[in-house]
């Protein structure tokens, strides 16, 4: 499955896996995410959305995710494309009713690096309800991740990909993207996991939104991904250490 799904990301730019996570898991991170999407404010511009609710700081707020993040066939795919890689920017999004189209845009376009370049970035969304053409289903230019200096014109053509709760769709950073106009009158909720190879800053700061303490509890994969670890030779190192040392150092309470 996972050198299929290399293949597609090669060839189209994005590939999708049906079924992926249970529909348990689904419900489960539907609730938790509904719930603080209420206490979130919409967006600030026409890039996140004036009728759009983004949660940052996801592994901070809910463990209902944990699971997605170490995904056994997207880990697999990420070990292909991107080697050494972490989490970077994972964000929960509810488009709104009436919310317009998002820009395209590629994700890595955040990092000044000139194209054509490796892979850098990888994303998977995870839809936690069927994501349609009337909801805001996400849409991708197909094979623009092989585009230099071309960018997308009011003529280009989109592919508007509809998939139901729990498969996950996975394209690199280097394809051009954006969320679709929500033209129903309920919201459109998903979770957008955005991986980035461990030498590369990642854009959120998760050893603040995810201290040692917190960290301390969770499985040493998420550890890693959350910024817990080096690129080898030693990128990330604290006091000279592997950051692995500071987890191991935390007092854990003992519950009662």
């Amino acid at each position: 499955m996972v050198e299929d799904i290399v293949a597609a990301l090669s060839e189209d730019g994005y590939a999708t896996v049906s079924g992926a996570i249970s529909g348990e898991q689904v419900a489960w991170a539907r609730s938790e995410l509904e719930a603080i999407v209420q206490d979130t404010p919409v967006g600030r511009g026409d890039f996140e959305g004036y009728r759009t609710r983004r949660v940052y700081g996801l592994f901070g707020k809910t463990r209902s995710l944990d699971a997605l993040a170490v995904h056994e066939v997207v880990l697999g795919v990420l070990d292909q494309i991107l080697g050494q890689y972490q989490l970077s920017a994972p964000t929960g999004i509810s488009i709104g009713p009436g919310e317009t189209e998002q820009p395209l845009h590629p994700d890595d376009a955040i990092y000044p690096l000139p194209r054509p370049h490796a892979e850098v970035v990888v994303n998977v969304m995870w839809p936690l309800q069927d994501f349609t053409a009337a909801n805001g289903a996400t849409r991708i230019v197909p094979g623009s991740h092989r585009w230099v200096d071309e960018r997308p014109g009011p003529d280009t053509e989109t592919a508007t990909v509809e998939v139901p709760a729990g498969t996950a769709l996975i394209y690199p950073g280097s394809v051009w993207h954006g969320g679709g106009a929500n033209t129903t009158d309920a919201n459109r909720l998903g979770v957008v996991l955005h991986y980035a190879v461990g030498w590369l800053r990642p854009v959120e700061n998760h050893v603040l939104v995810v201290p040692p303490a917190t960290a301390s509890g969770l499985s040493p994969r998420l550890q890693e991904l959350l910024g817990y670890n080096i690129h080898p030779p030693f990128i990330g190192y604290v006091d000279g250490r592997h950051p692995r040392k500071l987890i191991e150092e935390v007092d854990v309470p003992v519950s009662s």
